[in-house]
């Protein structure tokens, strides 16, 4: 592939070599290159690109994208761009042919909710016909290809790497969670989503190599709304209109707000024998009765969401309640059947406030207890665990304090620093490091009525102790110890 056609849609000056020159492979990571490669200098937080150029050249790169002049051969291209973090997006686009242009783009973005809605929007447009691929924080899903995730959203090389592999596979479009990093770092340039959608903000992300402040990562979420044909926006959150400030897209609204476009109404809530659900009216451009087996307010709004963004797939009202009534996420308001008695689930809450937000929510169904396990991850912040322990003292009926991934820590340390939060409240609670026996203890001593949560570990699989990752699925676990393992 020629060196002129990945630079076509990008601003740049030739300092040295020719923009004819032939290009084998894209690259970012200097171990990959070889003989005929494009590489790309990324200035990151720890590793700055543009030291590895000698050794780049050495293995045959081609052509060099650089932020700053560096000295290379004479047959070395150097291309100046202004960032070389946006013309990765536009060069990887080009390389891989443009494959945004070949499927329908659905990019979500928010503080919270941002998976579930993903997946209800792919359980909606799978069950109408359509061929769907996702990107997320727990998995990439192409046809029967499942990769496990290591950013919510990839770089902006492996988007688009995934877009050709999904048009390839024959996907009629692609539902993709969009982080404040990932828009901050353009991972999404390259292409425009034919649909972007706003779930809602609150304070997070906030530290030395995230946001400088509120400001910062409300502006860069919102840049979202600058990067697609239809933004759809949850009308109720208190920020609407800093959020909305400056589009680019046409706009759509949901939630329970009169002016809402797509709005729920009457909202009741509805539990069985093991499992809790909530169900609404829908009304404004759509009108009809939902009911999903998953609890809480923000249950409504997912689904809200999910069902403005599968409005313009012309899916029909049946499609659509057929699918909410099965589409469930690994590890987010997760029910394990355990018991008729009483109801088990598990949940990726691992910070205070969607800890807070979690027990606030299962509260409204007045359970005879409610009891939440949890722990705190290792070299992390302090100020966490004293606050999961503050929220979960104050509001569960008695806090099971365990273990998640120590990490390099000791897990008692850990335990102890959550029980400083626990001791401003007059939380009843045990703790029992080891999580298996934990998750046993909350099982045998289940009683009519309670609503038992295990926190903190979600969708993954593993315990992280000392660096290394130990297999552990919450799942296996309850099931061995149903078994009586």
């Amino acid at each position: 592939m020629k060196l002129i056609s990945l630079l076509e849609k990008l601003e740049y000056t030739c300092l040295q070599g020719s923009t004819d020159q032939e290009v084998k492979n894209v690259v970012y990571d200097s171990r990959k290159v070889e003989e005929g490669s494009l590489f790309i200098c990324i200035r990151g937080a720890v590793v700055d690109g543009h030291k590895f150029v000698p050794d780049v050249v050495a293995k045959g790169a081609k052509v060099l994208i650089v932020e700053e002049a560096v000295e290379a051969p004479e047959d070395v291209t150097v291309i100046l761009v202004k960032d070389t973090r946006y013309a990765m997006a536009f060069i990887s686009a080009a390389y891989f042919g443009y494959p945004a242009e070949k499927l329908k783009t659905i990019g979500i973005t928010g503080t919270k909710g941002k998976t579930t809605t993903t997946y209800m929007v792919k359980s909606i447009l799978e069950n109408a016909g359509y061929k769907v691929g996702l990107i997320g924080t727990i998995e990439a899903i192409i046809g029967d290809k499942v990769i496990p995730a290591k950013n919510t959203t990839p770089e902006s090389y492996v988007i688009q790497e995934y877009f050709h592999e999904m048009a390839e596979a024959g996907c009629d479009c692609v539902v993709m969670e969009v982080s404040s990093q990932g828009l901050m770092l353009h991972r999404t340039q390259g292409f425009v989503f034919d649909f972007g959608i706003f779930t809602n903000i609150e304070p997070d992300h906030i530290g030395p190599n995230e946001h400088k402040d509120f400001d910062d990562y409300l502006r860069c979420k919102s840049l979202l709304l600058k990067q697609c044909k239809v933004g759809i926006v949850n009308r109720d959150d208190e920020h609407f209109e800093k959020i909305i400030e400056g589009h680019t897209c046409s706009l759509e609204t949901y939630g329970f707000s009169p002016e809402a476009d797509l709005r729920a109404e009457d909202a009741k809530l509805v539990g069985g024998k093991g499992y809790l659900g909530i169900s609404y009216h829908l009304k404004g451009l759509l009108d009809f009765h939902v009911e999903i087996d998953i609890p809480g307010k923000f249950s409504i709004y997912n689904s809200l969401t999910a069902i403005a963004i599968c409005r313009h797939f012309k899916v029909s009202e049946e499609n659509i309640l057929k699918a909410l009534k099965v589409a469930k996420v690994k590890g987010r308001i997760e029910m394990v059947k355990v018991s008729d008695d009483f109801t088990l689930m598990i949940d990726y809450a691992h910070n205070a406030m969607a800890l807070e937000s979690l027990l606030t929510t299962l509260k409204e169904y007045h359970p005879h207890r409610l009891v939440c396990l949890f722990g705190c991850g290792g070299n992390r912040s302090k100020l966490r665990r004293y606050e999961m322990g503050e929220v979960s003292g104050k509001l569960a009926d008695l806090t099971i304090i365990t273990s998640d991934n120590p990490r390099d820590e000791e897990p008692q340390a850990i335990i102890d620093d959550i029980k400083i939060g626990m001791a401003k409240t007059d939380g009843k609670y045990v703790e029992i490091p080891d999580r298996k026996e934990a998750i046993a203890y909350a099982i045998h001593h289940g009683e009519p009525g309670d609503i038992i949560v295990l926190a903190g570990k979600g969708h993954e699989d593993y315990q992280e102790i000392k660096g290394k990752k130990y297999p552990m699925d919450e799942r296996v676990l309850i099931a061995d110890i149903l078994a009586g393992k």
